[in-house]
């Protein structure tokens, strides 16, 4: 049988590419060679893990859907939080493609018997026809005209599974040792650490970051690895909106009856691109300046104010956050919205008027990265996360030197050497930071 060829052009396919980290795009289905009907669909690309659907019309455009699930015809709809829409022009080859995320990811797939169905909002192959139905609505919102330019009659239609490129370089661009010796090495480092300023007894780290990034795992991962074990100490999982409501300090012990070590996390309320919802930009630089109390209960609608009950009006420098750490997830941040991204610019402006310095966890490097996945100490081989670190450093405007990648423990019941280093290394970087801190204040403190 002759090779089933592509529509794609090198350009349309190098277009369609960019609205992914680094994939290889294998044809499965082809509608004008297997047909135009739902069950050769089904029988092409049923169970085939993320597949990208690709329609074309006589108005040039080039438009469908990407979903990370596999289509199974289990007659339900399926959650899918990475499922999206797109759209491009061939006849106008420069501008970037259309991205339009899924608004509500309980409904992103319907995976019944007939063809790709991107929950109701775009349906390929409907009674067997070359032709589309889109209905925008609450689960994608687009303009149709934008998707498909009003043609909803097919010239073609193609699925494509989608297959990350996680390959390793020859050489890591992060020198690290990944043996039992370094691991203790890190902790010997974090257990013998004393703050320079005799007031101050431990370094207090501030954890700022989306909904979901991962703050209080990171917490609940370090306090894992003092402890020995998996702890859950911190409320932490998958929600739409922040599980984390009141601001906490978290103290971790050097074992469970060890001493309290000379690092303090700070947990706030994730961030929302919403106003009046997440975190607020003001209460960030109230808990800077160590005006907000352990266990204050945040106000989305209002940021704490100095009559507010158990405002601290005259911090001192043991109160106040010597480090801010951005945690984002890696996962996401290519389909970060503006508007989250002009509220982390917010922080940074008001943070470094401040002084205070600043670093980026890079959370989920290993569900980012099957590289990663397979062998956490791949972790500085891997391209893509690589990429994945200048970008966001590209996006927050933080130098690559300050961002580090983490693996927060999640589904695990034991510890990993490995998971282990990353974790004290993100560490052992917001001591060094605050050192620059408390340098910072002793020179400001002379020159007076």
């Amino acid at each position: 049988m002759a090779e089933v060829k592509s529509n794609l052009s090198k350009q349309a396919e190098s277009q369609l590419q960019s609205l992914f980290e680094p994939v290889k795009l294998s044809l499965l289905y082809k509608a004008s060679i297997h047909g135009y009907n739902n069950a050769a669909f089904h029988n092409k690309c049923d169970r085939q893990g993320p597949t990208l659907t690709v329609g074309y019309n006589n108005y040039g455009f080039i438009f469908g859907g990407y979903t990370s699930k596999s289509f199974t015809q289990t007659g339900q709809y399926l959650a899918d939080e990475k499922a999206f829409l797109f759209s491009w022009k061939s006849n106008d080859p420069e501008k970037q493609p259309l991205r339009i995320p899924v608004v509500n990811a309980q409904y992103a797939i319907l995976d019944n018997n007939l063809g790709p169905n991107f929950g109701a909002a775009l349906i390929f192959l409907n009674g067997n026809v070359a032709a589309v139905i889109t209905n925008p609505g609450q689960y994608y919102t687009f303009n149709a005209a934008e998707l498909h330019g009003g043609d909803l009659n097919l010239t073609e239609c193609e699925v494509y599974r989608v297959e990350p490129l996680g390959y390793a370089l020859e050489k890591p661009w992060r020198t690290v040792q990944w043996k039992a010796e370094k691991r203790k090495e890190l902790i010997d480092t974090i257990r013998s650490y004393k703050p320079p300023v005799l007031l101050v007894p431990q370094v207090r780290v501030l954890l700022v970051g989306p909904v979901g990034a991962g703050k209080s795992s990171f917490f609940n991962s370090i306090n894992s690895v003092f402890r020995g074990h998996v702890t859950n100490q911190a409320p932490a999982g998958s929600s739409a909106t922040s599980l984390t409501t009141k601001f906490r300090s978290y103290f971790t012990k050097a074992g469970r009856d060890g001493k309290p070590l000379p690092v303090v996390l700070c947990d706030s309320m994730g961030l929302e691109e919403v106003t009046g919802a997440g975190l607020d930009v003001d209460d960030v630089v109230s808990i800077i300046k160590g005006h907000v109390p352990d266990r204050y209960q945040f106000n989305p609608s209002m940021a704490i104010q100095e009559d507010t009950p158990g405002f601290i009006k005259s911090a001192e420098m043991k109160d106040r956050i010597h480090c801010v750490a951005f945690v984002m997830d890696a996962c996401k941040v290519k389909i970060m919205s503006a508007k989250l991204e002009e509220k982390l610019s917010a922080i940074r402006k008001k943070v470094n008027f401040i002084g205070v310095p600043q670093l980026v966890l890079l959370t989920k490097v290993d569900e980012a990265c099957e590289l990663v996945a397979s062998d956490v100490s791949s972790v500085y081989k891997s391209r893509f996360i690589e990429g994945k670190m200048q970008e966001v450093g590209a996006r927050l405007g933080i130098p690559v030197s300050c961002i580090v990648p983490v693996r927060n423990y999640s589904t695990e019941l034991e510890l990993d050497c490995n998971t282990d280093i990353l974790l004290l290394s993100a560490i052992v970087q917001m001591l060094r930071f605050a050192d620059n801190y408390f340098d910072d204040i002793s020179y400001d403190e002379k020159c007076d």
